[in-house]
């Protein structure tokens, strides 16, 4: 163990590479490191999502946290996005003039030359090779050479162990289009004479959710203070992957504002004057989706506002609530449309296909101007997991989508793209991606299935930035250099093992392994909505102030303060969600456990292990190839996973992921428990006995009919998991040898892994 020793004097501190006048400021100080690390990082955020995104702003937050703490990697959660098609409120962004470039920065290259990258090949046996620190410029160097020095300027008292200082770092912002979805971020630089965001696009919208809440509590009785309150929350929401913080208000707001325009409503009843006329004299409230509230009839802003209410409770996980809301505006106007389609996309998640069949074939029928395309992928979920619940069947839709795809690529053209052309490519997308999935699942045709794929991506790619394999390659690198063996000191942590976090790679059978858990009685899974991440800001920002004073003591205070923190955060959301379920006959007990499944953790393991180092973290990790074609046939929200859909940006992100959990077995060994999809599936009895022992409570026989439980499942394995123990994913990805060949060259050795399940009372089957 390295000997260290409390700070020392002036004279000892001239010698570090910064100014000593800016060493005994600490503001400057962290200010200039900032601004150092701004010359070699490239902050990248994926939003919305659902879940979750695997290009994060993570770099330039880890650098920093070294240098001043022992604090970890903040990984920027992605957003599950639910692109809003009811226009909503537009809100004064301080000033600043809409962007009128297309969201997703288009490439220059021609699409068709842009899919040729997936096929260029790397060394098929090695992974990337780690970067060398004599590679770095010499600013990045210095940072590294003022983490060693610093390590071995402070002992804390009664730790041998190397300590860090920390600090925040602001996260790099997320555009979004009009639509809601989002848009890559672009860099932005961070000045030495300020520790302002660099998220001028959250930062605005956090003031637009203050400015909303100033209004409304200075006068409640005015609608618009409600719904630009409860739009502003949802807006958040559906950007930010928080962990549904501002979930609660918008639903108060929401309900608030509902009142007021029934208490409306009624008065013009009472008057015999009509409620569907518009400012502009129509009656036409299936028109009014995209209108401004103040331009709406009164029929049209009951159904916006419980068609967004139902949003938010979708993405709160409060499904009946969703359906329940949806229904109520459908009850007022049974074309509008955007109601009718989001209660079908519910009723998928709550298994009730023939419902959610009737829904979406209505929004087919009346989509004149095809602005709804997502019925179409929601139909094609529907008809792959029972196809007998859609009387229609597959034919009628794929004629129509046919029609589509042949009048959308005559008008479509490749190169630099217009805004127009942008939402081409983005319908093409979707419309190739859902006759993969009918090619595919019915008529078997392999060829066929693939054609349409690549096609999809081709379009979808032509809209999206190139991949930066340089940040993924510096992220692990930084994750290496600063999480080492002697990074964690005793003592500092919670003894809180209430969250269970589950991590791995996407399409890993992550969903499956929270269904298990979710099905003991004292165990409650939250889904992709991540309260973890959500408050990882807060508790980024709490240690920043901590660790500065160099008192171990508070320092651990506010590491237990901020864990008690995400614990009392996960069961004020079971109990919100609890509350508002439709399956509420029995009282269930206090949950003992709760599952954090942010896949993405698994860079984030150092950090959790700060908090809870007593807490579970689960594994789970499936055949490289089955997991690889799973994520990549698999169409995700907008935002980093956008880039699983290209072969060398899909390689280099399992080559980070597979060294990443290399790393942890070797400085944290055992801390990690590794779960192998395929005896999961195999031999589920036995594994999931052991999984609820390593829980620490007692086996409970209802863990086994998982599938059979009511509790709503929003992923995309969502039809999949309530089907049970599913083996049809096992070597899925041999249909397509051929075609994956390149990937399987890319990705190398790697293709290959001989991990073993590591639950403590599982015995390996032969």
């Amino acid at each position: 163990t390295m000997t260290t020793r409390k700070p020392k004097s002036k004279t000892v501190q001239k010698q570090s590479n910064f100014d000593a006048s800016k060493r005994n400021d600490k503001d400057a100080a962290i200010s200039r490191v900032s601004e150092v690390v701004a010359e070699v990082s490239t902050p990248i955020t994926s939003t919305p999502s659902m879940t979750v995104s695997l290009l994060i702003t993570w770099i330039v937050p880890v650098l920093i946290i070294a240098i001043v703490a022992r604090f970890g990697v903040d990984t920027e959660p992605p957003a599950v996005n639910i692109p809003p098609k009811s226009r909503p409120i537009e809100f004064d962004m301080s000033g600043t003039k809409p962007s009128q470039k297309p969201s997703r920065k288009p490439t220059k290259t021609d699409t068709n030359k842009m899919m040729m990258g997936m096929t260029k090949k790397r060394n098929p046996t090695s992974s990337p090779s780690p970067l060398k620190a004599s590679t770095h410029p010499t600013s990045y160097q210095m940072i590294l050479d003022e983490i060693e020095s610093r390590k071995r300027m402070w002992k804390p008292e009664d730790d041998d162990t190397p300590s860090r200082e920390a600090m925040s770092t602001p996260t790099s912002p997320t555009k979004t289009r009009s639509n809601g979805k989002p848009e890559p971020s672009k860099k932005s630089p961070m000045t030495s004479n300020s520790k302002q965001s660099k998220d001028e696009d959250r930062d605005k919208l956090q003031e637009m959710v203050e400015r909303s809440r100033k209004e409304y509590k200075a006068d409640p009785t005015n609608v618009f203070n409600a719904i630009r309150l409860a739009d502003a929350l949802r807006q958040k929401d559906l950007r930010y992957h928080d962990g549904g913080m501002g979930q609660k208000e918008a639903t108060e707001a929401y309900h608030h504002a509902i009142q007021l325009t029934l208490k409306r409503k009624e008065a013009l009843l009472a008057k015999g004057k009509p409620t569907n006329l518009s400012e502009s004299g129509t009656q036409n409230v299936p028109n009014e989706m995209f209108l401004d509230y103040p331009q709406k009839s009164t029929d049209g802003m009951l159904c916006a506002l419980y068609t967004n209410l139902g949003k938010l409770y979708f993405m709160a996980n409060m499904f009946e609530m969703a359906v329940e809301a949806y229904t109520q505006c459908i009850e007022i106007e049974n074309l509008y449309l955007d109601a009718v389609g989001s209660r079908g996309s519910s009723l998928i998640i709550l298994g009730q296909y023939a419902e959610a069949a009737r829904d979406l074939q209505r929004v087919i029928d009346n989509d004149n101007e095809h602005l709804f395309n997502d019925a179409f992928t929601g139909m094609a979920k529907v008809l792959v997991a029972k196809e007998e619940a859609a009387p229609k069947g597959w034919e009628p839709m794929v004629e129509i989508l046919q029609k589509l795809i042949d009048s959308y690529e005559a008008t479509f053209q490749g190169g630099g793209l217009s805004q127009k052309q942008v939402v081409r490519a983005e319908a093409l997308n979707r419309l190739h991606h859902v006759m993969f999935m009918y090619h595919d699942a019915k008529t078997k045709n392999q060829e066929a299935a693939w054609n349409h794929l690549t096609d999809s991506y081709k379009y979808k790619m032509s809209t999206v930035e190139p991949y930066d394999a340089n940040h993924e390659s510096q992220k692990l690198v930084s994750t290496k250099a600063v999480f080492h063996k002697n990074f964690w000191s005793d003592g500092i942590g919670s003894q809180n093992n209430l969250p269970i976090f589950i991590i791995g790679f996407v399409r890993s059978g992550s969903t499956l392994l929270e269904r298990v858990l979710d099905a003991h009685p004292r165990i409650v899974g939250t889904g992709e909505d991540s309260v973890f991440n959500g408050q990882l800001d807060h508790i980024r920002n709490s240690i920043v102030q901590a660790s500065l004073s160099g008192d171990m003591l508070e320092l651990n205070q506010v590491v237990r303060e901020m864990a008690e923190s995400v614990a009392n955060g996960m069961r004020e959301r079971w109990e919100k969600i609890d509350a508002n379920s439709a399956d509420n006959e029995t009282e269930r007990k206090q949950p003992l456990r709760f599952t954090d499944k942010m896949l993405t953790n698994y860079f984030n393991v150092g950090f959790i292990h700060m908090l809870f180092p007593r807490a579970l973290i689960l594994h789970v990790a499936r055949n490289p190839m089955d997991v690889l074609w799973s994520a990549y046939k698999h169409e995700f929200p907008p935002g980093g996973l956008d880039y699983t859909s290209e072969f060398n940006s899909l390689a280099s992100m399992y080559h980070s992921y597979r060294e990443v959990i290399r790393h942890w077995d070797s400085v944290l060994p055992g801390r990690i428990t590794h779960i192998r999809y395929e005896d999961l599936v195999n031999d589920m009895p036995s594994v999931a006995s052991a999984i609820i022992a390593a829980t620490g409570l007692e086996w409970d026989s209802s863990v086994l009919d998982f599938h059979n439980k009511k509790q709503a499942v929003n992923t995309l394995s969502t039809t999949q998991v309530r089907k049970g123990i599913y083996k049809h994913g096992m070597n899925a990805w041999k249909k397509y040898e051929k075609h994956l060949k390149p990937l399987a060259e890319l990705v190398g050795d790697e293709v290959e892994w001989d991990l073993k399940t590591t639950l403590p009372s599982y015995a390996q089957t032969s």
